[in-house]
Protein backbone atom coordinates (compact mmCIF):
# COMPACT_ATOMS: atom_id res chain seq x y z
CA UNK A 1 0.00 0.00 0.00
CA UNK A 2 2.58 2.09 0.80
CA UNK A 3 4.44 1.28 -2.30
CA UNK A 4 1.20 2.31 -4.31
CA UNK A 5 0.92 5.67 -2.43
CA UNK A 6 4.44 6.85 -2.96
CA UNK A 7 4.27 5.89 -6.70
CA UNK A 8 0.82 8.06 -7.21
CA UNK A 9 2.70 10.80 -5.08
CA UNK A 10 5.90 10.91 -7.92
CA UNK A 11 3.16 10.58 -10.82
CA UNK A 12 0.86 13.49 -9.41
CA UNK A 13 4.17 15.56 -8.68
CA UNK A 14 5.49 15.06 -12.18
CA UNK A 15 2.50 15.65 -13.69
CA UNK A 16 2.52 19.39 -12.15
CA UNK A 17 5.37 20.32 -14.77
CA UNK A 18 3.16 19.71 -17.57
CA UNK A 19 2.87 22.66 -19.77
CA UNK A 20 0.01 24.94 -19.72
CA UNK A 21 -1.15 26.58 -22.83
CA UNK A 22 -2.78 30.19 -22.53
CA UNK A 23 -6.48 30.05 -22.86
CA UNK A 24 -5.87 33.80 -25.09
CA UNK A 25 -3.78 31.03 -27.39
CA UNK A 26 -7.26 28.62 -27.53
CA UNK A 27 -9.73 30.94 -28.56
CA UNK A 28 -9.42 31.85 -31.92
CA UNK A 29 -13.19 30.64 -33.35
CA UNK A 30 -16.22 30.48 -31.87
CA UNK A 31 -16.42 28.72 -28.45
CA UNK A 32 -17.85 25.30 -28.80
CA UNK A 33 -21.92 24.97 -27.57
CA UNK A 34 -24.34 21.83 -27.23
CA UNK A 35 -23.83 20.12 -30.24
CA UNK A 36 -19.83 20.71 -29.80
CA UNK A 37 -19.97 18.99 -26.44
CA UNK A 38 -22.00 16.24 -27.75
CA UNK A 39 -19.90 14.89 -30.65
CA UNK A 40 -16.37 15.85 -28.24
CA UNK A 41 -17.88 13.55 -25.84
CA UNK A 42 -19.28 10.59 -28.21
CA UNK A 43 -15.10 10.52 -29.69
CA UNK A 44 -13.70 11.21 -25.97
CA UNK A 45 -11.97 7.51 -26.13
CA UNK A 46 -10.93 8.31 -29.54
CA UNK A 47 -9.74 11.25 -28.62
CA UNK A 48 -7.75 10.04 -25.26
CA UNK A 49 -5.79 7.27 -26.87
CA UNK A 50 -4.93 10.06 -29.70
CA UNK A 51 -4.11 12.56 -26.85
CA UNK A 52 -1.79 10.04 -25.59
CA UNK A 53 0.45 9.66 -28.66
CA UNK A 54 -0.23 13.35 -30.40
CA UNK A 55 0.48 16.25 -28.28
CA UNK A 56 -1.90 18.58 -30.57
CA UNK A 57 -5.17 16.89 -29.76
CA UNK A 58 -7.13 17.56 -26.53
CA UNK A 59 -10.12 15.44 -24.95
CA UNK A 60 -11.83 18.31 -23.76
CA UNK A 61 -11.84 21.82 -25.91
CA UNK A 62 -10.82 24.67 -23.93
CA UNK A 63 -12.44 27.07 -26.19
CA UNK A 64 -16.23 26.00 -25.04
CA UNK A 65 -19.14 27.87 -23.66
CA UNK A 66 -19.57 26.67 -20.26
CA UNK A 67 -22.38 24.93 -19.59
CA UNK A 68 -24.01 23.70 -22.34
CA UNK A 69 -20.94 22.49 -23.78
CA UNK A 70 -20.80 20.49 -20.85
CA UNK A 71 -23.59 19.18 -20.81
CA UNK A 72 -23.37 18.07 -24.44
CA UNK A 73 -19.78 16.64 -23.63
CA UNK A 74 -21.62 14.88 -20.41
CA UNK A 75 -24.59 13.38 -22.46
CA UNK A 76 -22.29 12.28 -25.38
CA UNK A 77 -19.86 10.24 -23.09
CA UNK A 78 -23.32 8.43 -21.46
CA UNK A 79 -24.56 7.97 -24.72
CA UNK A 80 -21.12 6.36 -25.68
CA UNK A 81 -21.01 4.00 -22.62
CA UNK A 82 -24.56 3.15 -22.41
CA UNK A 83 -26.14 5.56 -19.86
CA UNK A 84 -28.10 4.83 -17.29
CA UNK A 85 -29.19 1.15 -18.78
CA UNK A 86 -25.50 -0.16 -17.74
CA UNK A 87 -26.39 0.93 -14.05
CA UNK A 88 -29.36 -1.05 -13.74
CA UNK A 89 -27.54 -4.48 -14.61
Amino acid sequence: MAVAASLLFVALLLAGCADAVSVKDCVADEPYGFWGGLWHGIIAPVSFISSLFIDHIAMYAVNNNGGWYDFGFVLGAGILFGGSSRARK
